[in-house]
């Protein structure tokens, strides 16, 4: 009589089917737009910008509207305040996402090859992880922007945190903050990664009655 936990490891073991294979490769071209489109976008409205100030962040740059100009807009306001300029070079995020969504992918890869029920398991935890530290990671920057303001700059404000998501009044500036195509793709991984899982453990459990069926 097997115990449960070798009828999990079983379970676990067992080959993907096509369907999880797929749905592994699909999640993979979901990876694209992470690279070619925003993550995220940020707009800044005020009586002084009444057609609102502009900023893309992609996986691995950041991008102003009105062909950049908005972004150097962006930073003259911030310079006022005490707040620290925001440039490319300035953030961590922008040297290590491009290299781990491109290292999940040539994972899933090889998961839709050679993977087990397992494996899928491990990179639905893996890939969840990274989805949270990510936004961790993005709304620490933001606070840390919002927090460190210079005592020498010339307007004094308190310090704030820029919206993470959704709307904030900040002075005279209403603030949006939404995800962009890019996180919409890296969520729609997920999905297609949880459903992948969900099919392989239904036809892993399926195979695994219709042995205990066979033996008995």
């Amino acid at each position: 009589m097997k115990t449960s936990l070798e009828r999990l490891s079983g379970l676990l073991d067992k080959p993907l089917e096509t369907a999880p294979r797929v749905l592994l490769l699909a999640a993979v071209l979901l990876f694209a737009p992470a690279y070619l489109t925003p993550l995220w976008k940020m707009t800044m409205f005020a009586p002084q910008y009444p057609d609102g100030l502009r900023m893309q962040i992609y996986s691995y740059k950041l991008t102003g509207g009105n062909g950049g100009q908005d972004i150097k807009e962006i930073n003259v306001l911030n310079h006022y305040i005490g707040m620290h300029e925001l440039t490319t070079a300035d953030f961590a995020e922008f040297k290590w996402i491009p290299f781990v969504v491109g290292a999940l992918a040539l994972v899933f890869l090889r998961a839709a090859l050679l993977g087990r029920t397992g494996t899928l398991l491990d990179l639905f935890v893996l890939y969840l992880y990274f989805g949270l530290f990510s936004l961790w990671s993005f709304g620490y920057k933001l606070y840390s922007y919002g927090h460190n303001l210079a005592p020498t700059a010339s307007v004094k404000v308190p310090p704030f945190m820029p919206p993470l998501m959704g709307f904030k009044k900040l002075a005279n500036f209403e603030v949006y903050s939404y995800p962009s195509l890019g996180s919409y793709a890296l969520a729609a991984v997920a999905v297609t990664l949880g459903a992948a899982l969900f099919l392989a453990w239904r036809e892993a459990r399926a195979d695994a009655a219709a042995e205990t069926r066979v033996a008995g």
